[in-house]
């Protein structure tokens, strides 16, 4: 087994209070590899989006702890967790979240956490967008917004990113693109956390944990995951 890179204990997240306190998360437990391409999958309210949040030190938790490589983050201070969030996650959000009166390039480059001038172009070219850089994102596809995101995200030393919905925003065809390139970054050793009310896409993940109602109720290994391109949905 590979080592524990990130991990989930007894975490509580609640809302409201009294007759209307409800469970974000309830009492959950998750542990992550190193180089694990993990889906998490749920309806809407189930506590995916909460925990992955919580993964990346956007929510703070009620109580219980997460640890990322061994260092409990719900006990880091505000400058402790904002670098964290800029050095050691990286996020895809479902809607891109681009600044649009700059530059493809410029987004890439000038991301919290970023690297060099030169990687960020390199990570352009590798998501098929070299030609692009000088575009603004409007003037993109949001199939090609997103794999401006993915570039983002990978534009700092970060070993794992959190995938809120990846593909929830894009057709067909841009969905299985983008699912395309996340399996290509997973080979090349990065650890992926992807949280989806999509079921087809879970048949990719080496591991798939299902939430409902704030709780982890089943999780299991994919001996033969899909390749991307064989997903349908």
């Amino acid at each position: 087994m590979s080592n524990v890179l990130l991990e989930a204990k007894d975490l509580v997240k609640t809302y409201g209070e009294g007759e209307g306190l409800f469970y974000a998360l309830n009492h959950v437990n998750l542990s992550i590899y190193e180089h694990d391409f993990l889906v998490i999958l749920g309806g809407s309210g189930s506590g995916k989006s909460t925990l992955l949040n919580m993964f990346g030190g956007i929510d703070k938790v009620d109580s219980g702890s997460i640890f990322f490589q061994g260092k409990d983050i719900t006990k880091f201070r505000d400058k402790e967790l904002t670098l964290y969030r800029r050095n050691d996650i990286g996020f895809i959000y479902q809607f891109f979240n681009l600044i649009n009166d700059i530059t493809v390039y410029q987004n890439v480059v000038l991301a919290p956490g970023a690297r060099d001038k030169k990687r960020a172009m390199r990570l352009l070219e590798q998501v098929g967008l070299g030609d692009k850089k000088d575009k603004f994102p409007r003037q993109l596809s949001g199939g090609q917004q997103q794999r401006v995101a993915i570039a983002r995200a990978l534009n700092k030393s970060a070993d794992i990113l959190l995938c809120d919905e990846p593909t929830g925003a894009l057709d067909d065809a841009s969905g299985k693109a983008v699912l395309k390139l996340l399996e290509e970054i997973h080979e090349q050793g990065k650890t992926i956390v992807l949280v989806t009310h999509t079921r087809e896409i879970a048949e990719m993940a080496n591991r798939v944990v299902i939430m409902k109602d704030g709780k982890v109720i089943k999780e299991k290994k994919n001996e033969n995951p899909k390749k991307a391109a064989e997903v349908e949905w």
